[in-house]
């Protein structure tokens, strides 16, 4: 029986306030989720909006992507796909800042 392994690498992408919020967000539903789907091991894949900072600066929009482990995201950003998604960013840069990062979970509690 396989064991079920939570994910616990992600990569965390923020984006800032789009110059043109129609066409980041055409952009980025009808392109770039369809690419970053296809990322080879991909768990998990979600947005968040409507965020209210605490601290620090306001994101439009934050992407999470989810892999098994660093090894599988690193591979995943290696494949044709994964440079295909990393060159996508470039056309949404057109229209909003973005940060990103990527981290491995240390569950505290479960």
């Amino acid at each position: 029986m396989p064991v079920n392994v939570d994910p616990n690498a992600r990569l965390v992408v923020l984006w800032g306030d789009p110059s043109d919020p129609d066409a980041f967000e055409h952009h980025y539903r009808e392109v770039h989720i369809a690419l970053g789907r296809q990322l080879p091991g991909l768990r998990r894949y979600s947005l968040s909006r409507h965020m209210r900072g605490v601290r620090g600066e306001q994101y439009y929009l934050i992407a999470t992507l989810e892999w098994d482990d660093l090894t599988a995201l690193h591979a995943a950003f290696e494949s044709e796909i994964g440079r295909a998604v990393a060159a996508d960013v470039s056309h949404l840069t057109r229209f909003a800042a973005v940060r990103s990062m990527i981290f491995e979970l240390d569950d505290l509690m479960r």
